[in-house]
């Protein structure tokens, strides 16, 4: 079992503070490391976590486990849920855990004379048992794993925009490669009373073809 306290300071460093959802966080990596029989915090990267939330049980999970984004051993579906699923990807066991749906309620009881419901979360979530805080239960993964977590060197560039594509990212269309937000899925739209400061030629000079946004 790691050592809980030295983790619960690891992640408080980072927010300058310590709130229950980080206590979580830790308390879930934790447990996934007991039920998948795996040493963490891992120095690998045989534990792949897909969180389901982008608050602050992530940065919990990740001092637990050893599992970063810019290491590409966690992925965000957020959901809006404190919840993660927890890959061995040496075996292919998967499990997802979740607070207890009677977790606020168990952590009144446990400590019952803090000022406040939040400091009855934060302190009782750190010492109360597993089956107090926690929910646990076996999955299986719907979609490819590999594909995911894909591999190094993988790039291509936008036939229409120029810009480089990594990790296997790109959309085939008409027997090109175009990225996603070329592709019709964009989370963002060019700003076209200001046109391009750089042109994509100039950062990438293998695109075919170049599409001109000035006015």
């Amino acid at each position: 079992m790691p050592d809980l306290s030295s983790l619960y300071r690891q992640v408080s460093q980072m927010h300058a503070h310590l709130c229950p959802r980080q206590v979580l966080g830790v308390r879930m990596g934790a447990r996934a490391g007991l039920e998948l029989g795996l040493t963490l915090p891992q120095a690998g990267k045989r534990l792949i976590v897909l969180v389901e939330t982008a608050g602050c049980a992530v940065d919990g999970i990740g001092v637990a486990t050893g599992c970063w984004v810019g290491r590409r051993t966690m992925f965000i579906f957020d959901y809006g849920k404190v919840a993660a699923t927890f890959v061995d990807s040496g075996t292919g066991q998967s499990i997802r855990i979740m607070p207890h749906p009677e977790a606020r309620s168990n952590a009144i009881r446990h400590v019952p004379n803090a000022q406040d419901q939040w400091h009855s979360q934060l302190l009782a979530y750190q010492t109360m048992p597993d089956d107090e805080l926690l929910a646990v239960r076996p999955v299986q993964l719907n979609f490819d794993l590999a594909a995911l977590i894909s591999e190094p060197g993988l790039r291509c560039v936008c036939r229409s925009c120029g810009e480089e594509i990594s990790n296997g990212r790109e959309v085939a269309r008409e027997g090109s490669d175009l990225c996603r937000a070329c592709a019709g899925d964009s989370y963002y739209l060019p700003d076209e009373t200001t046109g391009l400061v750089v042109q994509p030629s100039q950062l990438f000079p293998r695109p075919t073809f170049v599409i001109d946004r000035r006015p």
